[in-house]
């Protein structure tokens, strides 16, 4: 199995604390557990990777880290300019390109007839993700691993992963390179939003660097952690196995802690949640899970 369930290399220096992650084959029904051993590698998006033999049975994923966040919510960038796409640097026009996810050569029209009028650089990019977030309804019952680009613009529906897609591939359109993150959103500093799972943002390449945006919440937040980054979301899968499994728990946390290590408590709303939550038959999966729909040969864990 290949687990991409890491914290970005580019955070290590804020880092507080290990960064592990525990693969143990569990006794059921009789312990004890016994320790799966694991090979970190960096893959060609300079993501930290984990693969490991799963034996047969029943297996559990862990791990838990501190790291020092950003005191502010997300920087904006008002006056950020668009660069020409010959003065790109090389590594980077692959995220101009369609791919799994993001089929940019089907966008090329629709992007122009919208975003055209646009001024290049930060104000068009900014339109394109509000766009998306005004135009696409989150909801988790509507995500499915095959979901596209092309399948989210005609249904107005989906999860984190698929309003990323489509901005994407719209950006990409404008050529502005634009590639998929996937990392932690907690609720900071404001009230509980429902059940922990990971996120999906994605970042433009904008003044030389990459900046983040995200068309599910399209405003400044606080606590975002990165984990990895790709093209699409094909290119950040949680957990790859080489064979049938069937993910039965999953379960993610993200809290702010005081400089003593206890939980800051969440302010308090009468108020409705700002996320919806998923429903109890659904909180134990994953949408994106490729169950019925993988192959035999290999399954695929994604993002919401």
């Amino acid at each position: 199995m290949i687990a991409l369930l890491h914290l970005h290399p580019s955070l290590q220096p804020r880092l507080r604390s290990s960064d592990e992650l525990l693969v143990e084959s569990l006794g059921v029904p009789f312990p004890p557990n016994t320790v799966v051993p694991t090979v970190d590698y960096v893959d060609v998006f300079g993501n930290v990777c984990s693969r490991f033999s799963a034996p047969a049975g029943h297996l559990r994923l862990s791990g838990s880290n501190i790291i020092e966040a950003e005191e502010f919510p997300d920087t904006l960038y008002p006056g950020a300019q668009q660069m020409r796409v010959d003065d790109l640097p090389s590594e980077v026009l692959q995220f101009l390109l369609p791919s799994r996810y993001c089929e940019v050569d089907q966008f090329g029209a629709i992007a122009h007839n919208e975003f055209g009028s646009k001024k290049p650089g930060w104000e068009r990019a900014v339109a394109i993700r509000d766009w998306v977030h005004d135009k696409i309804t989150f909801n988790y019952n509507a995500a499915r691993p095959t979901k596209t680009s092309t399948d989210v613009f005609i249904e107005r529906v989906g999860v984190c992963r698929d309003f990323q897609h489509l901005a994407i591939t719209l950006t990409r359109c404008m050529n502005i390179p634009a590639r998929y993150v996937t990392g932690h959103i907690g609720d900071i500093r404001q009230p509980f939003s429902g059940r922990g799972d990971f996120s999906a943002w994605y970042q433009v390449f904008l003044d030389g660097h990459w900046v983040d945006l995200d068309a599910r919440h399209n405003y400044p937040r606080l606590g975002r952690i990165l984990m990895a980054t790709g093209r699409d979301a094909a290119d950040v899968v949680i957990t790859t196995s080489f064979g049938t499994t069937n993910l039965v728990k999953f379960f993610v946390e993200s809290n702010e802690i005081d400089a003593n290590g206890n939980k800051v408590p969440l302010p308090q709303s009468a108020g409705a949640a700002i996320d919806a939550a998923p429903t109890p038959s659904e909180v134990n999966t994953p949408p994106q899970t490729n169950r019925s729909m993988a192959s035999p040969a290999q399954t695929q864990s994604g993002i919401a």
